[in-house]
C-alpha cells in the first residue's frame, strides 16, 4: 500500500536532502519519493551491498507492529516477512539448564528477528528502484552550515571535499549525528547524553547439522543474571547472534575478564548450557569490539522549516525494548501523515512532528531503561512471573481495561507516553493485588476477584 503522491512544483521541487542513508534513513527517503519529492540521500559507509569490508553492527533487531506498519506503508512488508524470523515467547535459561518460558502477548502474536545489514540492504535495493531518489555513498558530513544552507562532504573514496547546497534537510545520521551536532551550537538548544556502565559484546551460538537451530527457534532467549545478562535471536542459516550485556568496570565486568582461560571458566560457570554451543568463544570475545550504550535526548528537533532530526539522531535509546528501529520508523509513519495533511508547508510539518513525537521518545528512553533492568532482575524471579501471569488472566477476563504494558508498546500503536502512564498505574495496581496471591489458583479466590474489580473500577 504506497502513499499518495502529491504533485510538486515550482520551488518545492528542488530536492530534498538526506543525511544518513541506514534503516531511518533509507525508509525515509521512500516515504519522501512517494509523496513526490526527489531526494538525494548522503551516506558516510561504502554500500554494504558490495561486500567489502564493512563496520557497524550486525545485532539483530526485535521488529514490531509500529515498524511493520511502517513498512507496510510503502509496500515492502511481505518482502521483508520473508527474511524475518517470529518470536512468540521469551526462553530464560537458569545457571542449573533449567528453562522458564513467557509468551510475549496473546497467542500467534510475536515479535521478528531481522538482519539489521539486511534488513538495509534491502530497503535500499528498493530506494535503487526508486528514480525519484539518489544516493551518495562514501560521504563523510564534515560541517553543516545552517546560516547558508550547505553541506561540507567529504568522499572517502575519491578523498575530495565538495559542498552540497539544502533546502530541506532531513538528519538520520544516528546517535553521533553530524546534523544535530550543528544543531547544538545554536541559541537554547537542549542536548544531553547518557550512557549506563554496561557496554555489549556480540558472540554467536552455532547452528547444528544441516543448519538447524540447536536452541528454540522461535524465541528470544535470555540468560538474567541479576547485574548482568546474555541474550540470543535466531538467524535464518540457523545460528544466533549472542548479545552479552556486561558491566565495564567491577569485580565481574569485562575489565577482569582479560585472557581466553578466565572467559572460559566465566562462561562455563554463568552460562553452563550456551558454552558447548560456541565453538568461537573465546575467539569472538576478543576479536568482536565492546560497544556502549546511550540514551540520547534533545530539543528541539527542528531549524524553522530547513532541518529536521529523526529517528537516533534525535532519540537515540538503549535496545531493551527492541524498540529503537521501531520508533525511528514510526517517526517516518507520522512525517508522512502530517505531509499528506500539510502538503509543502514544512514549517508547520517540522513543528507538529517534534511536538508530537518528543513526549513519546523521552518516554520510550524511560522505558527500554526499565526493560533493561526486568530483563537482567525480574525474569528470573519466580514472583515476577507469576504476577505475569496474573496479569495475563487480568488482561484475559478484562480486555477492554487491561492490556499489559508490553503489548501496549509492542503489539499497539498507542503513543509511548500513554502507554508508560498506564504502564505504570498498572505496576501499582499490582502491587496492591499480589501480597493476596500465593499461586496462580489464587487468582479464581472470590476476595481477589473483588479486590481486582474493585481496582478496575477505580481506574475508569
Amino acid at each position: 500500500m504506497s502513499a499518495p503522491v502529491l504533485p510538486s512544483s515550482g520551488p518545492e521541487n528542488e530536492p530534498l536532502t538526506v543525511v544518513g542513508g541506514g534503516l531511518v534513513g533509507s525508509l525515509l527517503a521512500l516515504y519522501l519519493a512517494r509523496q513526490g519529492h526527489s531526494v538525494e540521500v548522503f551516506e558516510r559507509r561504502a554500500d554494504p551491498r558490495k561486500g567489502e569490508n564493512q563496520e557497524g553492527r550486525s545485532i539483530n533487531l526485535a521488529l514490531s507492529d509500529r515498524g511493520w506498519r511502517a513498512l507496510q506503508g510503502i509496500g515492502v512488508e511481505e518482502a521483508v516477512r520473508e527474511v524475518a524470523i517470529p518470536l512468540y515467547r521469551r526462553v530464560m535459561h537458569d545457571q542449573r539448564r533449567q528453562l522458564t518460558m513467557q509468551p510475549y502477548g496473546k497467542e500467534g502474536q510475536a515479535i521478528y528477528s531481522v538482519s539489521r545489514a539486511g534488513l538495509n540492504q534491502r530497503l535500499l535495493d528498493l530506494v535503487d528502484e526508486e528514480p525519484r531518489v539518489q544516493v551518495h555513498f562514501n560521504q563523510q558530513c564534515r560541517r553543516v552550515d545552517l546560516r547558508n544552507r550547505t553541506l561540507e562532504m567529504f568522499d572517502t573514496a575519491a578523498a575530495s571535499t565538495r559542498v552540497w547546497p539544502y533546502r530541506h534537510l532531513f538528519g538520520t545520521d544516528g546517535a553521533y549525528s553530524a546534523v544535530r551536532a550543528a544543531m547544538q551550537k545554536t541559541d537554547r538548544f537542549n542536548y544531553s547524553q547518557q550512557y549506563l556502565n554496561y557496554g555489549y559484546k556480540e558472540l554467536t551460538i552455532a547452528a547444528g547439522p544441516d543448519n538447524s537451530w540447536v536452541i528454540e527457534k522461535n524465541a528470544l532467549h535470555i540468560w538474567p543474571r541479576g547485574q548482568y545478562m546474555m541474550i540470543a535471536l535466531p538467524n535464518l542459516d540457523g545460528s544466533f547472534n549472542c548479545t552479552l550485556f556486561f558491566p565495564y568496570e567491577g569485580d565481574v565486568s569485562f575489565e577482569t575478564l582479560q585472557t581466553p582461560a578466565q572467559v572460559r571458566c566465566f562462561f562455563e560457570e554463568v552460562f553452563p548450557d550456551a558454552v558447548p554451543l560456541m565453538p568461537e568463544l573465546e575467539q569472538e570475545f576478543f576479536e568482536n569490539p565492546t560497544s556502549s550504550l546511550v540514551t540520547v535526548r534533545c530539543y528541539p528537533w527542528s531549524v524553522a522549516d530547513e532541518v529536521l532530526l529523526l529517528g537516533d539522531a534525535s532519540h537515540a535509546i538503549v535496545p531493551f525494548y527492541g524498540q529503537g528501529m521501531n520508533a525511528g520508523f514510526e517517526d517516518c509513519t507520522i512525517l508522512q501523515g502530517l505531509m499528506a495533511q500539510y502538503g509543502h508547508d514544512w514549517l508547520t510539518i517540522f513543528q507538529q512532528f517534534q511536538q508530537q513525537r518528543k513526549p513519546n521518545a523521552d518516554a520510550m528512553a524511560d522505558l527500554a531503561v526499565y526493560n533493561f533492568e526486568e530483563m537482567r532482575d525480574r525474569v528470573a524471579d519466580p514472583r515476577f512471573l507469576l504476577q505475569k501471569k496474573i496479569e495475563s488472566k487480568i488482561s484475559a477476563q478484562y480486555p477492554q481495561q487491561w492490556l499489559p504494558l508490553y503489548s501496549q508498546v509492542t503489539f499497539s500503536h498507542q503513543p509511548y507516553a500513554e502507554a508508560w502512564a498506564s504502564g505504570q498505574e498498572q505496576e501499582r495496581i499490582m502491587q496492591r493485588i499480589m501480597p493476596h496471591i500465593k499461586s496462580e489458583a489464587d487468582f479464581d479466590q472470590p476476595a481477589v476477584q473483588a479486590l481486582i474489580a474493585q481496582e478496575l473500577a477505580r481506574r475508569q
